[in-house]
């Protein structure tokens, strides 16, 4: 089982990346960024938040290496979307 809120939390990233998704936090319209995010219907929350992580780890993997695909606006809209996610999911669900 994953804590999604503790594997989030866990997280080390740049200061500015996680400072620029806080604050997109609060444009963040789940049936607009996810569908355009994710290539389709937007799926569960638990089930959203495994596919955010999945990418926010590729955008990561691209970033260290120094790759010229990496996009900054990619990977501030997918933590954008990771944290508003992990946000929908009842406590009672935090475990998935």
């Amino acid at each position: 089982m994953t804590d999604f809120r503790a594997v989030l939390s866990e997280l080390r990233r740049p200061q500015m990346l996680i400072r620029a998704a806080r604050y997109g936090i609060s444009d963040y319209r789940r049936d607009r960024d996810l569908k355009r995010l994710l290539n389709g219907t937007p799926p569960s929350p638990t089930q959203s938040v495994q596919k955010l992580l999945n990418e926010e780890k590729q955008m990561e993997a691209i970033r260290t290496t120094g790759d010229a695909a990496y996009s900054i606006a990619r990977h501030i809209e997918v933590l954008i979307a990771l944290m508003a996610e992990v946000r929908l999911l009842p406590r009672a669900q935090m475990k998935a």
